[in-house]
């Protein structure tokens, strides 16, 4: 498989600022995620993929009939088109870092902006290997336009080698996963596959049916604006609730204190004013019990600070944003045993963990498509020091090709 081609396919896409925004109620978030939507429907075309649409909502799918005698059950692959609204993925600059030697790349030299295996020490697993970063000034959009880029090559490929026996093949790409609502308009009865695999994670090997239980959270705190010279028992300072709100929580309980199973309170946006304060969070936890623990430890903070307050001055919203995908993959777990298999055979370790965030695949199992997640290859996103090397995505393709052929197999 040409290496170029995937190199190309993928910078083509990354070029497209899809960036998308939680604070627009618009489906999808913003209008520039249309852009690739509609040019990955011509490329689909293109490539020889059939019942090619997309929606409304800017839901691309499209069919790779099977090429089979035999009854074989429809699966599918997903990836998104959006990228994280945490970090900026407006002109991209796609540097290519072949035979990556083990040391420090140098994103940026006018703003000294490097990428240091020293700190970021999975660099160390690439060495040898061509590495594409940005120039340290936006996000890379590898999280998912890499999982794009491997289903549209597995395709083609597939395509171009009927020789390769598989059963029907659904792909969707999808809007706003990033903002939580990738899978809320994803009709599935459309779709038509018995289950399907998101191409949106991390390191080679990864295979995930797990993932956090998952809460969106905002806290509203009113103050009181008067002149400072004249405050006494006077102004209320919403900025200073809020950081009373902020030390209640366990200050250990945080993303950069926890890891595997371990669950978090993430504060992850604040603005304040004195009259007028706002604190965003997501709250997650593997375990369905731990997380509503969590939900009522955040209610009763603010509760309690009212209560001393003696005013409502603290308004909580909690919001749950989707669910462990375990209970729903756990009964059709045939599904993961198949993308194991076409590792082990691919001669890739599987490395099989809870997700510590969340996929489409989490809600739309919850939906009627088991989908558990397999790696895409990137690393460190939603930042500035993300980077995927090629290699990864190879192998990314080469495990949707096996997990066709395996499927195809299994039901002879």
């Amino acid at each position: 498989m040409d290496m170029q081609n995937i190199i190309d396919r993928f910078i083509t896409y990354v070029n497209i600022d899809t960036q998308s925004d939680p604070d627009n109620p618009q489906f999808p978030s913003t209008e520039k995620q249309w852009d690739l939507a509609n040019i990955l429907v011509k490329e689909l075309e293109d490539i020889g993929m059939q019942e090619v649409t997309i929606d409304d909502n800017a839901y691309v799918m499209a069919t790779l009939p099977s090429n089979v005698n035999h009854k074989v059950p429809t699966i599918g692959f997903l990836a998104h088109f959006d990228t994280s609204p945490d970090y900026t993925g407006e002109n991209v600059k796609a540097q290519i870092h072949k035979n990556y030697n083990g040391e420090d790349i140098v994103l940026n030299k006018n703003e000294n902006i490097v990428l240091s295996p020293d700190y970021f020490d999975d660099l160390l697993l690439y060495k040898g290997q061509t590495l594409i970063t940005t120039d340290g000034t936006t996000l890379l959009g590898a999280d998912d336009k890499a999982g794009i880029a491997e289903i549209m090559t597995a395709m083609e490929y597939l395509v171009q080698h009927p020789d390769i026996k598989h059963g029907r093949i659904r792909v969707g790409f999808t809007p706003d996963e990033e903002v939580g609502k990738g899978a809320h308009k994803f009709d599935v009865e459309k779709f038509g596959a018995e289950w399907a695999y998101t191409m949106d994670g991390s390191q080679v090997g990864e295979l995930e049916y797990e993932n956090f239980n998952a809460a969106g959270a905002k806290v509203t705190i009113n103050g009181k604006i008067v002149h400072p010279g004249y405050a006494k028992n006077k102004m209320i300072n919403s900025m200073l609730i809020g950081a009373e709100f902020i030390k209640a929580l366990p200050e250990n309980e945080i993303p950069q204190e926890t890891e595997g199973y371990e669950g978090f309170f993430h504060l992850h946006g604040m603005k304040g004013e004195v009259e007028k304060t706002v604190l965003d969070y997501i709250i997650r936890d593997h375990d369905m019990d731990l997380f509503e623990k969590r939900k009522k430890q955040f209610q009763d903070i603010g509760d309690n600070i009212n209560k001393k307050l003696g005013s409502d001055l603290v308004q909580i919203e909690i919001t749950d944003q989707y669910y462990n995908m375990r209970e729903k993959v756990v009964p059709v777990m045939h599904i993961v045993d198949i993308a194991e298999e076409a590792m082990k055979e691919l001669g890739i370790k599987p490395l099989i963990k809870a997700i510590r965030g969340g996929t489409d695949g989490s809600q739309l199992s919850y939906k009627g498509l088991p989908c558990p997640n397999i790696f895409a290859g990137g690393h460190n996103f939603h930042g500035r020091y993300e980077y995927v090397p090629v290699e990864s995505m190879q192998k990314a393709i080469d495990v949707i090709i096996k997990i066709a052929q395996l499927t195809a197999k299994r039901y002879t």
